[in-house]
């Protein structure tokens, strides 16, 4: 007989394929415990944390390979404190080293000289002398002569004006240098500065009585028509004596870089 034809105990049915899962769990209920409104609500607040979570990690991987923009330092840039270079390839708006209050300026090449015709022997760059030569025109068109005393000067030359005459007269470097510049220290190595005198008044000639004359008069107001300008006016930031003499040609990008670059601090 088989076991199935056994009279007495009931036989159990047959087990289904979800019998594994408890009764009370796989059996539905027609109350869903979760509305669809509050399930959809859920659903987005998590799609939006895990967006802002997301957001957040590819901000802080961005930030932290940004390039640092901070400024770099004089000695990072160029690793020395030498002298200031014009902005056509070298470091600009930075502050050359002085000496005993002059700022160092490199000497201008031959070939970039022009003789002045009123007197030949003295030469500048070519702008600045025929801006020179325009000036100097008007000045004797107002009846006043301008006297061209100095332009270029060689570091040779520089050399016997500072050294020389400091041993000749016994004086300190820096009781000198309040009248001369060092040799590569001079306005005048750049071709750009010249001093003027008074044709009427010779004595006043290198002296703070040049203020007097009727050529420096002229020289205030028209001056910088020509774009000249007064290079060590009183109580100028470099504690250069008072030269009433001393001019200076600012007209073009080079002498102007020339210049006030070398002013710009480091």
């Amino acid at each position: 007989m088989n076991n199935a034809d056994r009279p007495g105990k009931p036989q159990p049915a047959p087990v289904p394929f979800l019998d594994d899962i408890p009764e009370a769990v796989r059996e539905t209920s027609d109350v869903d415990p979760q509305p669809p409104i509050q399930r959809v609500v859920l659903l987005w607040g998590s799609a939006g944390l895990g967006a802002i979570a997301f957001a957040t990690m590819l901000w802080l991987g961005f930030r932290a390979f940004q390039p640092s923009t901070a400024i770099p330092s004089a000695s990072s840039t160029n690793g020395t404190s030498g002298e200031s270079k014009n902005l056509t390839g070298s470091p600009a708006s930075q502050s050359a080293s002085s000496l005993l209050g002059h700022l160092p300026y490199k000497e201008v090449p031959e070939q970039e000289l022009q003789a002045l015709t009123a007197d030949p022997a003295i030469r500048l760059r070519k702008p600045a002398a025929q801006a020179f030569e325009n000036m100097i025109a008007a000045a004797a068109a107002d009846g006043v002569r301008l006297v061209p005393i100095s332009g270029f000067r060689s570091l040779a030359d520089q050399q016997q004006l500072f050294f020389d005459v400091k041993a000749e007269r016994g004086q300190a470097a820096t009781k000198r240098a309040e009248v001369s510049a060092p040799p590569g220290y001079s306005e005048h190595h750049t071709g750009y500065a010249i001093d003027l005198g008074d044709w009427n008044a010779p004595a006043a000639d290198l002296s703070p009585n040049f203020e007097k004359t009727a050529a420096f008069q002229w020289l205030q107001t028209h001056a910088v028509r020509f774009n000249f300008e007064l290079s060590f006016p009183k109580g100028n930031p470099q504690g250069i004596s008072y030269e009433p003499w001393h001019w200076r040609f600012v007209g073009d990008r080079d002498s102007l870089e020339t210049f006030y670059q070398a002013r710009s601090p480091k």
